[in-house]
Parts: structure tokens; sequence; C-alpha cells
């Protein structure tokens, strides 16, 4: 990889969610490593899977990780640190102040707000503050989803303007008197993310359109916020060896496609580009092989191929036609594709809403993902019954803010308007004004059927667990509590109203992070409908030595899924067309599990 010939101290790696952002993290922090080099690996994403990917259980703290001299590894937890965060504010007045204050300003340190701002701060820490990490000679930051990763990158200019303005002294973040200490920290995080000798932001994309498109919006926003010194890592890259492979054929003909359509803007980029290897990468050995795996000796990496595994159907699992069916089955409802960043719930959601519309019910299709690429899946394509919309942060702030200044603040005086305004602007307010229009789509629900394409599992899952806090905080900025907001909880609890599905694909990271987040939602006591495994090539007749590995690779992670984690289970083949617009998303869902059209 070029960037790691004269590396910076700091290396960034972002992207859109499941391009292998910690695969290319981890493989670039070894290879220093290996070098003799200090080396500090962090995670900032809330579904952090390092841990996994080095073997290695890892903390908030430094660890060892012990097959591999010179380089250790941490996961920023946004939950502990926002405990401690929470704790370092609160405790100088315990038996200072009644417990009625205490109580209300660990209220105010309960949002998804403040667990955002204190993994900053530990961010920061790294970052800014360079005698923290005085001990390493580079530290690489693993970070989370694209949309996830732009707000944690503006949020030192956020907070540093919100804190100039302020002058209450208090905030949705309670006492602001620890972010003023932080302000010449958050200062040198923005100097250190700016300047092209200390830091380099690697863009990590497939050769897929949405990807590279996806990037592009990055790499054109991260230059807009001063980080101009950029590298592209194509990773996946494939070229088929067996000719006759009429899959392979068309996997090599997208990918090829979707690099010669390459935006402008990451032409100029130097690049690095990543073969396609026959199965995924867990554990040092594997990374190692990354660095040096080509595509014609990618299959050697698994040299058995269970030629009983292709055409693969239990009776644990449905077809598409059946899924669609027991969905639609009560004609109204809600619909949520889950699961980690990249497996695919944007096409899911969009190929059940359009099959659903075909049936003849009323179908409302919505995103709750910063990235929401449900626009371009479905094209410009018009399907009689079926409606589809985007929850925009930007408008949904607009509209808030007026309805609190209209009802809240309609009888303050000119004091108490300007207090409530400068509460307003507060980065708080977006999470709320979204979570509010989150439910009242969820409420649409009880006419028609909803589908929602939701955000990326950490988002998704701090949205539910917020339920209460954003309770307590509504009625805090507003003396009206919405009814949708009120019956989101008792709405997604029930069964025969809300349907969740786990989309997953058959690998080892997206099956185990679909196992984590089913346990989350089950401690929220929602309990998932089914799982669609995506993008499978288990299905499918191959004899590409690549692609016959990778989905050999493929039978043990589905095998999971059916046995241990599902209690149904739908299979989608990957598909020689890519699944957008209307035919293309017809086409998914008219594919049973046996990759045969379905009667």
């Amino acid at each position: 990889m070029e960037f790691l010939k004269t590396p910076t101290r700091n290396l960034f790696f972002t992207g859109k969610g499941g391009v292998g952002k910690t695969s290319m993290a981890c493989v670039s922090a070894i290879a220093l490593a290996d070098r003799g080099l200090r080396v500090l690996l962090v995670s900032t994403d809330p579904a952090s899977n390092l841990d996994e990917v080095l073997a290695t259980q890892l903390s908030n703290k430094p660890t060892a990780v012990g097959s591999v001299a010179n380089l250790q590894a941490m996961n920023i937890d946004p939950e502990q640190a926002a405990r401690e965060y929470r704790e370092r504010m609160v405790a100088p007045y315990r038996g200072v102040l009644p417990d009625a204050a205490i109580q209300s300003m660990e209220e105010q340190f309960s949002g998804s707000c403040t667990l955002e701002i204190a993994a900053f701060d530990e961010f920061a820490k790294l970052l800014g503050d360079e005698q923290a990490t005085a001990d390493f000679d580079h530290i690489i930051f693993d970070t989370a989803p694209t949309g996830h990763t732009l707000r944690l990158l503006t949020l030192p200019s956020a907070w540093s303007g919100f804190m100039e303005t302020n002058t209450s002294g208090t905030s949705c973040l309670g006492p602001l008197a620890g972010l003023q200490a932080q302000q010449t920290l958050y200062g040198k995080t923005v100097d250190a993310l700016s300047d092209r000798q200390r830091t380099t932001l690697v863009l990590v994309t497939r050769p897929e359109t949405s990807a590279l498109r996806e990037a592009d919006r990055t790499s054109s926003e991260l230059q807009t916020l001063g980080v101009t010194n950029q590298h592209l890592v194509v990773n996946g890259v494939f070229q088929a060896s067996d000719a006759s492979d009429p899959i392979a054929a068309a996997m090599q003909s997208r990918c090829d496609q979707a690099i010669a359509a390459m935006p402008a803007g990451l032409e100029g980029l130097d690049r690095t580009s990543v073969p396609l290897a026959g199965r995924g990468f867990i554990g040092i050995d594997a990374l190692r092989q990354l660095s040096t795996t080509h595509p014609a000796d990618a299959a050697s990496i698994i040299t058995s191929v269970n030629d009983s595994a292709q055409g693969r159907e239990t009776d644990a699992t449905l077809a598409t036609d059946v899924l669609i069916d027991a969905l639609s089955a009560q004609g109204h409802g809600v619909i949520m594709t889950m699961g980690k960043g990249g497996v695919g719930k944007t096409t899911v959601a969009a190929g059940i809403a359009v099959a659903m519309a075909e049936k003849g019910f009323a179908v409302h299709l919505s995103t709750t993902d910063p990235a929401a690429h449900v626009a371009a899946t479905m094209a410009a394509d018009q399907i009689a019954g079926l409606t589809v919309s985007r929850i925009d942060p930007a408008e949904e702030i607009r509209a808030y803010r007026e309805e609190v200044m209209r009802t809240a603040g309609a009888e303050l005086d000119e004091q108490g308007r300007a207090l409530l305004e400068e509460d307003l602007r507060s980065p708080c307010t977006e999470e709320i004004a979204v979570f509010r229009a989150f439910a009242q789509t969820v409420a649409e629900g009880e006419d028609r059927i909803v589908v929602l394409d939701t955000a990326p599992t950490g988002h998704t899952v701090l949205l539910l667990d917020s339920a209460l806090a954003y309770h307590r905080e509504v009625t805090r900025q507003s003396s009206e509590m919405p009814e949708s907001v009120e019956k989101l909880l008792p709405r997604l609890r029930d069964p025969n109203f809300t349907k969740v599905l786990v989309v997953t694909l058959p690998e080892s990271t997206p099956v185990h992070e679909a196992a984590h987040l089913q346990d989350d939602l089950r401690r929220a006591e929602i309990e998932p409908f089914a799982w669609v495994i995506n993008q499978s090539l288990d299905p499918l007749q191959l004899s590409d030595p690549v692609l016959r590995s990778r989905q050999a690779s493929e039978g043990v992670f589905i095998q999971e899924v059916v046995s241990q984690h599902a209690k149904q289970t739908t299979i989608l083949p990957w598909q020689a067309s890519p699944p957008t617009g209307a035919e293309g998303l017809r086409e998914l869902f008219l594919v049973s599990a046996a990759g045969t059209a379905s009667p």
C-alpha cells in the first residue's frame, strides 16, 4: 500500500459501512508494527469488531496484541466513556447541591448526545494531545461508518462555536465547564486533522457504484473540513480466472464498470487496489496474507470446497415469496431492516416494499440512515401504491425548532426565549428532531405497511435504547409529548405491529455483529421476526476458484445463523445484475432460496 511507504503519524480509515475499513486498518497496523514501529490501533466505531478481527479481547485502554510485537489496540466504548464523563461532570456537586438538582443533572447527561461528546472527548485526547500517545510512533484510527465519522470530525468546530456563544453555562449536556476546559484540546485536534504532515485520511471503498459514490461524497466533505491528505483504497477488486463461469464474468464486469465510472473527485487521489480473496480475514496470520494475496492464488487459502453445499436449502429457510406473504399477512404495520453497515439493508427494504406494493398494499418506504441510499436504489421508477421518503435531519431540525419556539417559547419573556433558542442550537437538537420523525413514521403503520431502512447497527440501537431519555429531553424543551413518541416503544415491542428483519452477509463479522444486535434488541424487548442472508454465493453453481473458495467459506456461517441465531431465515443469492430500480428489485424477490424463480 503506497501510503505505508512514508506514513504520517496519524492514519484514519473511513468509508461506507462494510467496505473493509477494519481489515485495512489492521493490515496497516500490523505492517508498521512488523517494521519495529510502535503502533496504537483505535476503533471509534460504536459497533466495533476490532476484537474479533484481531482475535484479542480489547477494552477502552491500550491492550497488547500478543502475537504482534509493538502493536497495541483499543476500543473507544461510547457507553463507558459516557458513564465516566457523566460522573466526572456530576461528582463535584454531590453533597453540595440538593438531591433533586443532582438527579436533574444526571438526566441532562442521559441522552445519546452525551454518548457522542464523551466518545469524542476520548478521541480528542488521542489525536489532540501528543503527550498522551508519546509512547507510540503511529496512531491508526478504524473509524465508524461514514455518517458517524463525519459527525465525529465536525464536532470540534460545532462544539467550539456552541461554547463561544453560550452564556447561560448550561445546555442539554448539563454544565459546560467540562467542555470549556477542553477547548484548547479540541483546537489542537482540528489542527492535527488538517495537517498533511501529521495525518492521512484513507478512504476505503468497494468496486461498486454506490460505495464509490459515497467515498466521493466523503472525500469532498472532508476536504471542505480541511482534511486534504487523502488516499483511496479499492478493496475486493475481482478478476475472473475461469472465463466459462457466468457468475465470475458478471462479477468482473460489474467491478470493471464501477471502476471505469469512478467519480471524477476520486480519480485525482493516489490509489491502492486490493484483490478479492477467497475468504474473510480473521486473526493475525490471515491479515498478514491480505497484503500479499493476488487473484491467481487467492483460492489456495481454502483448498477444500464442499460441492454438496451448492444449492443448499434447509427446512429452516424460507423462499422469498413465503417471507413476503408472512410479512404482509396483517395488511399494515412496520417492517424494519437492521444490521451492520454494508450488508444490504437498503436493497432488502426496497425489494420488500416493491413486492408488497405489487401485491396491492399501500406501502411507505423510508430511511433513518444518514447515508440514505434509498433514492438511488429506487432510481426514478414510479410504482403504484408505493411512496418513498427520507427523514432529512436538516428539515426535521428546522421544523422542530419552529414548533418548540411556537409552543414552549410563546409565553416566555425575551430572556427566556433567548435561552430557549440557545438551547435549540445545540447538537442534541438534531437527535431529538430525527427521533420524533422516526416515531411519526412508525405511527403511519396503523393504516398501511411502513418499511424502514434503518441506520447502521450502533446508531439504530442507540436510537431505540434512548427512547425514555428522549421522553425526558423532549418534555424539557417542549410542554407537549407527541402521541407518536409516547406510543413508539409499545409499537416496536408489539410483534404483531413491528417485524424486524436482521440482515447479514454469510461472513464471520456480519453474522456475529448481527447476533450482538439481536441480543440488544431482545434486551429492549424487541424480538426479530427473521434473518435475511444477503448476497450469498452458496445457492449458485460456480467454477471460478476464488468464488468457489468464498462459497465454501459461507457454509459454516449460514449453518450458524440457521441453527443458532434465527427462528427463520431467507437466503438471497448474489445477482448478476445489480438489484437497482424497480426491475432489479422485482427480480431480487422473485428468486427463492434455492436460486430458482419462485412459482
